[in-house]
């Protein structure tokens, strides 16, 4: 038996390593076929932020490229990718977060084969907390021989959060506009704030009652 075995290894090596080498490349063929490259954006979130802290500043989102079987990646929702910077040394000031494969999540068939930008610029501010006025802004004008007798705002002021440098500038928040034209007699109204596109910058409610009195001339 041992004889055969021998004979079988030394009968033809070339031959044999040849076929090996065949075999190995035809594998890798196989398993390659069918694979794709997709480029995807994907935003950024973040974890272990203190609670005194606020980011500044965020990066839309970066943009990763990500290889796989193409059946597999054409299933692939944004959702199925995470990108996670966890932030639970950070401290005030300007910080660098470089981004590797340990930042990102996505399924385990996949691979990432690049990340753009490589790094992320992070502006970490004091949080803050104070209460300002509400200016309700009307709009328009009563009927003929009405006037506005007097506007009443519930609540008056509003508690507002974010990051200090945007917070210390606020000093009042208004109302969307509330057009009045036309009318003839009291009117209450639920009026969403206006925050300017403001994204850092959070109210403890999401709209205030706005009651509108008129009266004949």
């Amino acid at each position: 038996m041992k004889s055969r075995v021998n004979k079988f290894i030394t009968t033809n090596p070339w031959l044999k390593l040849a076929s090996l080498i065949l075999a190995v490349a035809l594998w890798f063929f196989v398993v390659s076929k069918g694979s794709s490259v997709i480029v995807m954006d994907v935003p950024i979130g973040f974890k272990n932020i203190p609670g005194n802290l606020e980011v500044v500043d965020v990066p839309k989102a970066i943009t990763i490229s990500v290889e796989g079987q193409e059946r597999l990646l054409k299933n692939l929702r944004q959702e199925d990718v995470n990108v996670v910077i966890d932030l639970g040394n950070v401290k005030e000031g300007k910080a660098f977060f470089p981004l590797t494969d340990d930042n990102i999540a996505l399924p385990k068939t996949l691979t990432i084969t690049r990340i753009s930008p490589q790094g992320v610029k992070l502006l970490i501010e004091e949080k803050m907390k104070k209460h300002v006025p509400v200016r309700p802004i009307i709009v328009g004008s009563p009927a003929e021989g009405f006037l506005i007798r007097g506007i009443e705002v519930v609540p008056k002021k509003v508690e507002i959060e974010g990051p200090k440098s945007i917070i210390t500038k606020v000093h009042s928040v208004k109302t969307e506009a509330i057009d009045i034209t036309g009318i003839t007699g009291d009117l209450q109204y639920s009026a969403p704030l206006n925050l300017n596109n403001k994204e850092n910058i959070r109210v403890d409610v999401p709209e205030i009652e706005v009651n509108v009195t008129v009266q004949k001339k």
